[in-house]
């Protein structure tokens, strides 16, 4: 085994074997290659126009997986980390269901373009799987108090 200690990116290949380790990390990195593959499948059919989608939540998955790695969400307090991730799941699961819907059915004798609707399908349920696990979080983290019972009205 190499040592990680000297080399000037030891300490984040170390967060990022990690993070990959943790089931939200797990998620992000099949969501980047799951939209990785259906950029690959629009980009081969006749219509490469539905790529858009698939490089726009390959971006942001991109993005939200360095920030979770790094910890940098921790740091940067001003922007609600949870509630951004929420939102970019659910974004992610409608639009990929809803142009794999359009791909599939109107994708006869252009096999790329329903490989892509059907990869996209499954992006669709594995971006809602995300979105429920992140509500789920979500839930579990507010703490609910008692409101007080003072019977001196």
């Amino acid at each position: 085994m190499a040592d990680t200690e000297g080399s000037p990116f030891g300490g984040c290949l170390e967060k990022l074997k990690n993070y990959v380790r943790t089931r939200k990390g797990t998620i992000l990195a099949a969501e980047i290659l799951i939209s990785f593959i259906i950029l690959i499948c629009y980009a081969a059919s006749m219509y490469g126009g539905y790529s858009a989608v698939a490089i726009c939540e390959m971006v942001f998955a991109i993005i939200f997986f360095i920030i979770f790695t790094m910890e940098l969400d921790k740091q940067f307090l001003v922007v609600n980390w949870l509630w951004s991730d929420l939102f970019r799941a659910a974004v992610g699961a409608a639009l990929y269901l809803i142009t794999s819907l359009i791909c599939v059915i109107g994708g006869a004798g252009d096999g790329a373009r329903i490989a892509g609707g059907v990869f996209g399908l499954l992006a669709g349920i594995l971006f809602a799987y995300d979105s429920y696990t992140i509500f789920l979080e979500i839930k579990s983290s507010r703490q609910h108090t008692a409101a007080p019972t003072d019977e001196k009205v």
